[in-house]
């Protein structure tokens, strides 16, 4: 037993790299993450109609560097939500598992949920901070809250709204964390197994990036509503003491009957080409880090998640 249990990745090292995975594919997309949050704050305005007009608009007026504003809170996301998510899953993975044989598709829905529930509480003052610097830019300067970083964003939201403040949102945030990760945890690893078994596929990048592939693909399909109105909520300012929304099923409610149900899904195509290439890039670097740590530390090769 003692040998056996010298050749597990301890728990600490899985929360840690799941969130350096989350940041190293954050560094790549953070563009994506800023034009997908304008188009959905945008709503039915002509502001930005179409992901190209997004992207000339800020290009335009706010300059290339613009388009990596909100990094720092992006990151911080990353270190708090994806550490706790993966790590929590890869955990829950390890201990339904039975004699090498994986769960069931549906317990690994179930696992992704409650690993998505984890992560999305810890994280959500990174997110409503990440939210608020990200749609900052298309507000006139006297209304720009001019956050200077992810720290002072928080700092600022302690002091000026309240501590409780941080978790604005958090329900419809938990709320998209279960979608998001009952897709995306279940159907990557359902999509590893079902390309293996053809015969075609071998553990290997290439594998890892077709399953990611898929897996955003059936992610952002089922979570983009439940997206939407958390960053509505996390950007909505508070007028005369009343909130613009009073919730997520507000938020969706308003949307299908002012704007139409098709702007449920607005900003697809950032969505989907943040998502999908921030998918295979975490679970890449993940299973890289994993086979690395595997190789470097234990003597033998991971099967990955």
């Amino acid at each position: 037993m003692g040998s056996k249990d010298e050749k597990v990745i301890p728990n600490y090292i899985k929360f840690l790299f799941g969130g350096l995975s989350g940041m190293g594919a954050t560094c790549f997309v953070q563009p994506l993450d800023l034009v997908k949050t304008r188009m959905q704050i945008a709503g039915t305005t002509k502001e930005y109609s179409t992901t190209f007009q997004a992207v000339r608009g800020i290009l335009a007026k706010e300059g290339l560097f613009a388009m990596y504003t909100g990094l720092s809170a992006g990151l911080l996301r990353q270190a708090t939500y994806t550490t706790t998510r993966l790590g929590v899953y890869t955990w829950l993975f390890e201990m339904c598992s039975s004699e090498g044989k994986p769960p069931s598709f549906i317990m690994k829905a179930a696992l992704g949920m409650g690993a998505g529930v984890a992560g999305a509480f810890v994280g959500t003052p990174a997110e409503v901070a990440l939210i608020r610097m990200t749609s900052d830019g298309r507000l006139p300067l006297a209304e720009r809250r001019n956050y200077k970083s992810v720290f002072d964003a928080l700092i600022r939201i302690v002091r000026e709204e309240g501590v409780l403040a941080l978790w604005r949102g958090v329900g419809p945030t938990m709320g998209r964390a279960m979608v998001v990760n009952a897709a995306q945890l279940a159907s990557y690893s359902q999509a590893k197994q079902l390309l293996v078994s053809t015969g075609y596929f071998d553990e290997n990048i290439f594998l890892h990036f077709v399953a990611s592939m898929l897996s955003g693909l059936v992610t952002t399909t089922a979570s983009m509503p439940v997206d939407i109105a958390k960053t509505r909520i996390q950007n909505m300012k508070i007028i005369d003491g009343k909130p613009e929304y009073k919730g997520g099923m507000d938020v969706v409610l308003k949307v299908i009957t002012k704007e139409g149900p098709l702007m449920l899904w607005k900003g697809f195509l950032p969505y989907y080409a943040r998502l999908g290439p921030h998918t295979v890039l975490t679970f890449i670097f993940l299973e890289q880090l994993n086979a690395t740590y595997s190789t470097m530390v234990l003597g033998r090769k991971t099967q990955g998640l």
